[in-house]
């Protein structure tokens, strides 16, 4: 492997997005792919896998080895909030930079993580979503919410994620609630004649999830005001859409101290 190039190490590789993720690594010349971990699929070739030609580098169960053995800068995490924290303690112990798609991560995963990457000195970048056009979106409704106090979160995905609302519409909340500060909305006796049919609260932004075959990644930011309503929306067709993002994620992780969340802060 040239020296120029960015060994990356990609986990939960058989999964949907890890796959997108391989197909993207072995298409930039500036990045090598020197490892694939996933339970599923072992032994078979990553090129194999993703319809590539074969790359030499199998599906394997075991990180720890993957990394001992290889060059790797830079571990691409898209598993569960379970083993991300059990990879980032490897990665990090070896050095590696990390970039974490997995959705799921509590704020208290944050906290282990940023006390893992202090000790080890190495950038991890953490994205919600990695959809140029979503972080647009969610850069679009801060700067909104100066202006329109009402407001209300729709998200949208396949009806194969496990977790709600998305780390999207969380991370869209939070930017919101930083602009606007403290803000109690809708009628003060409102009631649910259906509990949760207003939808999850955060600072008063009523959140709602919606899951159902045929979606991929959608989010609404719907604000309200005098005589109007200003909806911001992004939409991701495929998986493909995230690429761009990951790559750059992986390009300038290395560069990061600590814990950073969110793809705006590398753009």
């Amino acid at each position: 492997m040239s020296d120029e190039k960015i060994g990356v190490v990609v986990t939960g590789a058989a999964g949907r997005m890890g796959r997108e993720v391989v197909k993207a690594v072995l298409r930039e010349e500036d990045l090598c792919l020197v490892g694939a971990v996933d339970l599923r699929e072992l032994g078979v070739d990553a090129g194999d896998l993703v319809g590539f030609p074969p790359t030499g580098v199998t599906i394997c169960s075991d990180l720890q080895q993957v990394i001992t053995e290889n060059k790797a800068d830079v571990l691409v995490d898209f598993t569960n909030p379970e083993a991300v924290l059990r990879n980032a303690r490897i990665a990090l112990n070896h050095g590696v930079s990390l970039v974490i798609g997995t959705t799921g991560l509590d704020d208290v995963d944050i906290e282990e993580l940023r006390r893992l990457s202090e000790k080890a000195g190495t950038g991890v970048l953490i994205a919600p979503n990695f959809a140029l056009g979503a972080v647009l979106m969610m850069s679009f409704a801060r700067q909104a919410a100066r202006y329109f106090k009402h407001v209300e979160i729709i998200e949208m995905h396949h009806d194969q994620k496990i977790d709600a609302p998305s780390g999207t519409a969380i991370r869209t909340a939070r930017m919101i609630a930083e602009e606007r500060g403290a803000f109690r909305q809708g009628h003060p006796q409102e009631y649910e004649k259906i509990e949760g049919v207003r939808g999850g609260d955060w600072e008063g932004i009523k959140i709602h999830s919606v899951r159902l075959p045929g979606l991929v990644a959608h989010q609404e930011v719907v604000f309200g005001g005098l005589g109007q309503v200003l909806t911001i929306r992004h939409d991701s067709i495929n998986r493909e859409s995230f690429m761009p993002g990951v790559i750059l994620a992986i390009r300038k992780v290395r560069e990061l101290k600590g814990v950073v969340v969110g793809l705006e802060n590398v753009l």
